[in-house]
Parts: structure tokens; C-alpha cells; sequence
């Protein structure tokens, strides 16, 4: 299995109702996120996928995120923008533009700081 991981980082703010503490106050992070993609082979080229093209997907997603209150985005209507759901988000964000039906979606890290992530995967 090949495996093609790009980090990005963007920075948010939101808040995290019903948990108790400093974090039901409105406050902010510079996240950093990690995204995953993989295959069992190569494409005729000898690549798994084209780094240009998962760091654009990103990017694309990110720049709808970055500078937000992340509570106000749709996503996140009614549901926590925890670091959990931030990065399920991320995933299927993801997924829905990997359409090579050789690379799959694997998994989406996200950091709110430098000693604590959260990864997704399905399955």
C-alpha cells in the first residue's frame, strides 16, 4: 500500500457548548491537518497520485474554513466544531474529490495545538 500525506494549517475560532470549562468561550487555534490518501499501486506514471492535486483539494476546503468562526459554519449547525468533527468533516470533504477509483480516502489528522490530534477514518 503507498500512502501520499499533505499538511496544511489554517487558523479558526469557535466554541464548544455543553463540555464545561475555558472552552465554551469563544476562543481561537491555528490548526493543523494532515490528509491521507492511499492505494495499493501505482498509477502508469509511477505515482500514486499527482501532490499538486491533494494539496489543491485541500486548499480549497481550508480557504472556506480559515479566519472563520467555525460555529457558524453549515457543517456545524447543531453539532460541536470539535477537533472530532472538524476533522470527520475534512474527510468527507476529501473523499468527495478523490475520484480515482484506485485511491481511496484513508484517514484526516487534525492538531488544535502542538501536543493534541484527533484522526479520522472509516471503517
Amino acid at each position: 500500500m503507498f500512502e501520499v500525506t499533505i499538511i496544511k494549517s489554517f487558523s479558526a475560532a469557535h466554541l464548544l457548548s455543553e463540555i464545561g470549562g475555558k472552552c465554551e468561550e469563544l476562543h481561537g487555534h491555528n490548526f493543523k491537518v494532515e490528509v491521507t490518501v492511499g492505494a495499493p499501486d501505482l498509477n502508469s506514471e509511477g505515482i500514486l497520485i499527482d501532490f499538486r492535486l491533494v494539496k489543491k483539494w485541500l486548499k480549497d476546503i481550508l480557504d472556506q474554513m480559515d479566519h472563520q468562526h467555525l460555529n457558524d459554519l453549515p457543517f456545524f449547525k447543531g453539532k460541536n466544531p470539535s477537533s472530532e468533527n472538524i476533522a470527520c468533516f475534512l474527510y468527507k470533504e476529501m473523499q468527495g474529490k478523490v475520484t480515482e477509483s484506485r485511491v481511496k480516502m484513508l484517514r484526516v489528522k487534525v492538531w488544535e495545538s502542538e501536543s493534541a490530534a484527533v484522526t479520522y477514518r472509516e471503517g
